[in-house]
């Protein structure tokens, strides 16, 4: 009677069925004694695929492949580009003056333009009210009013199109499961500084349609915003270009000697002095400060102009006097080609992997490339054409800055997405 019982019953209880339905215990482990330990596991740890399987809402184990993440670092690529479009475009729309040309902003209204004559009378009528036309542009025709009025347009329509190709795909690639934990914290920061740079945009060019009675000079926008604008457009285009790169290109291994830490943070210091550079770009632009003096090294008839020190309290004249500003630009920028030379001349010194040799080498070149057209703009008349141009050419040195930032510094054991040897020669 007993084999009869406790037979099939024993078979039960070993059967793989129950084990399921048990919780896991680790298994034993050495503890220095003679006596064996079970520790049970965690909750939430699970030993078996089929552990996970019974969990609710878990059905399957999604993880993401090399090809998901291929597809992801293509997106982010491309989103990149179209960022440094509306870079681009943004820099022709400001030297064409268009700027302030669309009086408010819609975010779903604005995006069908005027199409008969009434609307586009109406949408003049309204520019008409503004600083811009009352001081600078009083005599603008109404077909004048109409090629401003499309910049300023084309401008913002690209922005909406940024923002779509940030979000659209990112919401798709959430849902299919294509994003590792920490890559969703990046594209959720990425989509979010898309957000606020719309907005951004706007509380700048509100600043250009303010009345001013006090004031007779040109409206412009204020040069704090628009440095925000442009830092935050250039934060957004190198942690997208940064984060493609990582999920593309195949990592580097380098052991990490005292010649490598030297070259990596010095990379650290020149990256920050490009982006301040750019910065004090904007303000040079804000204040129309580039045209101040037109000649180069010296400044007017001396190697320091008199009227460096004129606002009060002394700290003004760094943001607001328009000879400090364009001084301030002159030494970063001599200071930032200096600091590129060395960056090149410190790699060659390493054997460090052949992408990195190009992408230092390319920096050289396009910072230099940068040189001419900054010292040779100031002496004639200024051309739309020409500065356009010109304009383009500090997003490309960004552009080259930012493949060489990534490769020099993440194939100099600095990625955060891989572990390199930190053997340490001293």
């Amino acid at each position: 009677m007993q084999r009869l019982l406790f037979t099939p019953l024993t078979a039960f209880l070993g059967s793989p069925c129950l084990r399921l339905l048990v919780p896991r215990v680790a298994p034993r482990t050495q503890c220095g004694c003679s006596c064996g330990i079970r520790r049970p596991l965690r909750p939430g740890q699970y030993s078996t695929i089929s552990d996970v399987a019974l969990q609710p809402g878990r059905s399957t184990v999604s993880l993401p492949s090399k090809a998901a993440e291929r597809v992801v670092g293509r997106w982010l690529l491309v989103c990149s580009g179209t960022v440094a479009g509306a870079v681009i475009l943004g820099g022709v729309t400001r030297l064409t003056e268009s700027g302030l040309s669309m009086v408010d902003w819609h975010l779903i209204k604005e995006m069908k333009p005027p199409t008969s004559k009434e609307e586009w009378e109406a949408e003049f009528q309204k520019y008409q009210q503004f600083p811009e036309f009352k001081i600078l542009n009083h005599d603008m025709t109404l077909a004048e009013f109409k090629f401003i009025w499309y910049m300023e347009y084309s401008h913002r329509m690209w922005g909406r199109l940024v923002g779509l190709a940030y979000i659209l795909p990112a919401a798709y690639f959430w849902k299919k499961g294509w994003l590792t934990r920490g890559l969703k914290g990046r594209v959720l920061a990425l989509c979010g500084l898309v957000c606020f740079q719309g907005l951004l945009g706007w509380y700048m060019v509100k600043s250009g349609l303010e009345e001013k009675p006090d004031s007779h000079d040109i409206p412009r926008v204020s040069q704090y915003r628009l440095a925000a604008h442009l830092g935050s457009a250039l934060v957004l285009y190198c942690a997208s270009l940064w984060t493609s790169l990582s999920l593309l290109l195949p990592q580097h291994k380098l052991t990490e000697t005292r010649q490598l830490l030297r070259l990596r943070r010095f990379a650290h210091g020149t990256a920050g002095l490009v982006f301040l550079t750019a910065l004090s770009g904007a303000f040079v632009a804000g204040l129309d400060a580039g045209l101040v003096y037109n000649s180069f090294p010296k400044m007017g008839e001396s190697w320091i102009p008199e009227d460096l020190f004129t606002f009060s309290p002394l700290l003004r004249n760094v943001f607001e006097n328009p000879t400090m500003v364009q001084f301030d630009h002159r030494v970063l920028g001599i200071a930032s080609v200096t600091a590129v030379t060395v960056l090149y001349f410190l790699s060659r010194r390493i054997p460090l992997p052949r992408r990195t040799k190009i992408a230092a080498t390319t920096l050289l070149a396009l910072a230099y490339t940068q040189v001419e057209p900054n010292l040779s703009l100031p002496y004639l008349q200024v051309d739309h054409k020409r500065e356009a141009h010109l304009q383009a050419r500090p997003q490309r040195y960004c552009d080259c800055f930012s493949f060489a930032f990534f490769f020099s510094l993440t194939t100099f054991t600095f990625r955060e997405h891989a572990e390199t040897s930190t053997n340490v020669i001293i």
